[in-house]
């Protein structure tokens, strides 16, 4: 898959509330699948695990079999990617304006 490509898993990915949620809780640590169900309460098991589908696509999450467990683990490397791609490269510019925009004023 091109590197476009899977950036626009990541942005889809990222695009749904639940999901960041979901990619915050397991900030803390991996966690099993029932209880990312027992955490998002509101939802039944089956959207759950169609979210988790949608984040393991992305790259966002691994999961791995342990027994009769499914542990699901944060993968942030994509977030950087993004990071690194579009975030860094329009936040240097905009500091680079607002650098003119300080030396204009002082002048």
């Amino acid at each position: 898959m091109s590197s476009e490509a899977q950036d626009d898993h990541v942005f889809k990915a990222l695009a749904h509330p639940r999901r960041r949620q979901m990619l915050d809780a397991l900030k803390e640590g991996p966690k099993t699948t029932g209880s990312l169900c027992e955490a998002f309460a509101d939802m039944d098991r089956c959207t759950v695990m169609q979210h988790l589908k949608v984040l393991e696509t992305a790259g966002l999450v691994v999961a791995r079999r342990e027994g009769r467990e499914r542990w699901n683990h944060l993968d942030a490397l994509p977030i950087k990617r993004i990071h690194d791609r579009w975030i860094s490269e329009y936040a240097g510019h905009a500091v680079s304006i607002l650098d003119r925009l300080k030396a204009d004023m002082e002048e």
